[in-house]
């Protein structure tokens, strides 16, 4: 089978969030199961397009309305990530320090789409299936089906994955002019709630669609940022696949970003001295509980939960525990969390931006993991910390609630229900008397770390899939 998965990120080559990590580690695993596994991607400015050698295999002129954007597609010629990965230039573009938050980003996406099907219908060995990531690449189903200069696409099946229903690429019909010629009985096809939407017209035109969850799949029928009735439309063809964990990537015993290496049999010895080295860095106690937030500072993650819910936390006088977070994103939350550095110094601290090494020691580290997202699609963050023996307190959302199961369930992890700082007083409250029994908490890591998160099943689902639309 011929797989090409289209995507906006890809791990190791460029990433934002879990797209990249889930696209990357998917690929790998379908590769090695002997399927020939394409990953295509815009060529932007990162240190590992930048490291590695690439040969140009096409070159041409994108058609965006008015303007012709010159582009050429590169393929990586050595590289240790076990699938082909193609990187689509558009230099006008791309050429960028960020992968996205430009006021173009429809014009860059809508014209990368485009550059790869103008490519794509050059090729002869035509791809089985193409497996679209989230709204950047979810009108390709759209042009694939109705545009009459991929007519020779057409038979090839898509599926979309939807990632995250929040961004959906929406835009105004005044930029209409930037797609092909399609057939125009079709452009209702594009219409959602009076303007085009990207992700509304891949959930249309796909012939299956994955969420990276069951229960996101779920939740998105009654919350789905406006596009519930749709999402119940297409529910006919869709499915709930678990993402999973890259576990040799993610693997205290052989992960040389950590302090110390170490397995469930010797993970208190491992976890104490990989906190050691965390606390000083960062100025903490390590003979107190450190509870970690890993992720993107905004309202969706609730991180505009944090400063309030740190500042109640370390207002007794005797300060229990110990504040971690590691992110970067709204401006506001990273203000607000900086400026509490000097006021809970010796407490708290605070690293704006990200750093993959960094987020490998805190997993490795720290004791809880805080994870209070108002919503989240698969949440990997979660499996991390249960392969490095790291207990995650959690908002029982979305793939959160797939995969945490709390203590008192018989479970390795913490969970409240609204996102609040409430309820995260709570929930930490409980945290901290866990921590209390040592032994407990010793059983409680082992099982955790024992957990089987690996790609393993997810990829079988999804070769599943595609053998299902490609009958």
């Amino acid at each position: 089978m011929k797989i090409i998965h289209i995507s906006a990120e890809c791990y190791p080559v460029a990433k934002v969030g879990g797209l990249a990590d889930v696209v990357g580690t998917l690929s790998r695993y379908q590769s090695r199961e002997g399927h020939l596994v394409q990953v295509v991607i815009p060529c932007y400015e990162t240190n590992f397009i930048k490291e590695n050698e690439f040969e140009t295999v096409f070159w041409s002129q994108v058609e965006l309305g008015n303007f012709n954007f010159p582009f050429s597609v590169l393929k990586g010629v050595k590289n240790d990530l076990d699938f082909e990965l193609y990187l689509i230039a558009i230099p006008e573009l791309f050429d960028r320090a960020e992968i996205y938050g430009y006021k173009d980003d429809i014009e860059r996406f809508l014209s990368f789409q485009k550059a790869f099907l103008d490519w794509l219908i050059t090729v002869n060995d035509k791809p089985t299936i193409i497996n679209c990531h989230d709204h950047h690449t979810a009108l390709l189903p759209f042009m694939i089906n109705y545009a009459s200069k991929y007519v020779a696409l057409k038979e090839v099946p898509t599926l979309l994955t939807v990632h995250n229903a929040i961004y959906q690429g929406q835009f105004g019909f005044d930029k209409l002019h930037y797609f092909p010629n399609y057939d125009l009985s079709k452009t209702d096809i594009l219409q959602w709630n009076g303007c085009i939407n990207s992700m509304a017209v891949g959930l249309r035109c796909a012939r299956a669609i994955t969420t990276v969850s069951p229960n996101y799949l779920n939740e998105i029928n009654y919350s789905g940022n406006g596009m519930e009735m749709l999402f119940n439309q297409v529910r006919y063809k869709s499915k709930g696949i678990l993402n999973g964990i890259d576990i040799e990537i993610w693997n205290p015993e052989t992960d040389s970003k950590i302090a110390y290496n170490y397995t469930a049999e010797n993970c208190e010895v491992g976890k104490s001295k990989n906190k050691q080295k965390l606390c000083k860095t960062f100025d903490l106690d390590p003979e107190k509980p450190l509870i970690c937030f890993i992720g993107r500072l905004f309202p969706e993650k609730g991180a505009d939960l944090l400063c309030e819910f740190s500042k109640k936390s370390l207002s007794e006088k005797d300060r229990e525990l110990n504040i971690l977070i590691l992110g970067s994103g709204n401006r506001d939350i990273e203000e607000q969390l900086t400026d509490l550095v000097s006021e809970y110094n010796g407490n708290y601290n605070v690293y704006i931006g990200f750093s993959e090494e960094l987020a490998h020691l805190i997993y490795a580290g720290s004791d809880f993991l805080l994870m209070p997202s108002r919503t989240e699609s698969c949440g990997l963050n979660q499996m991390y910390a249960y392969r490095y023996g790291t207990i995650p307190i959690v908002r029982s959302t979305g793939g959160l609630k797939d995969t945490v199961v709390d203590l008192d369930e018989g479970g390795c992890g913490i969970c409240f229900n609204q996102a609040s700082v409430e309820d995260m007083i709570k929930a930490k409250n409980r945290a901290l008397e866990f921590y209390k029994e040592e032994e407990k908490v010793i059983t409680t890591r082992k099982s955790g770390m024992r957990l089987n998160h690996s790609w393993k099943k997810a990829y079988q689902e999804y070769l599943e899939m595609y053998n299902l639309i490609i009958k």
